[in-house]
């Protein structure tokens, strides 16, 4: 009996651990800011200032097809563009690779490890 009682009590403590940790770290600190996916741009730039390189990496382009009666038979396209804004964060920290479509953050990436002064004070 008193197995069974230590067994339940064991997978609730372990729940109630899963279930109170963050999740998986797709949040940039960056100074006293931080921003996550799918944050904007305009938010990154107000939390983390300017970045110490902005590149254009590409243009995507999704087609579709309409299916509403009123436009039914059309078709089009957008483009988004896809920026990377890269974070020196200094010695002691990482280079961060923030990837945004469309306006959009959509992917957090290391790029080694930081090189002189932080540059990633934010506000």
């Amino acid at each position: 009996m008193q197995v069974l009682v230590y067994g339940a009590l064991s997978a609730v403590l372990t729940l109630v651990f899963l279930l109170s940790s963050p999740p998986p770290g797709h949040a940039f600190r960056c100074g006293s800011g931080m921003v996550s996916v799918g944050d904007s741009k305009g938010k990154v730039l107000i939390e983390c200032g300017k970045p110490t390189f902005k590149e254009k990496v590409a243009d995507r382009e999704t087609r579709y097809a309409s299916t509403g009666k009123s436009t039914k038979g059309k078709s089009g396209k957008t483009t988004k563009t896809v920026e990377q804004w890269t974070y020196n964060c200094g010695k002691d920290d990482f280079i961060y690779i923030l990837t945004f479509e469309g306006g959009k953050l959509i992917r957090e990436d290391t790029d080694g490890r930081g090189r002189g002064e932080s540059e990633c004070k934010g506000r």
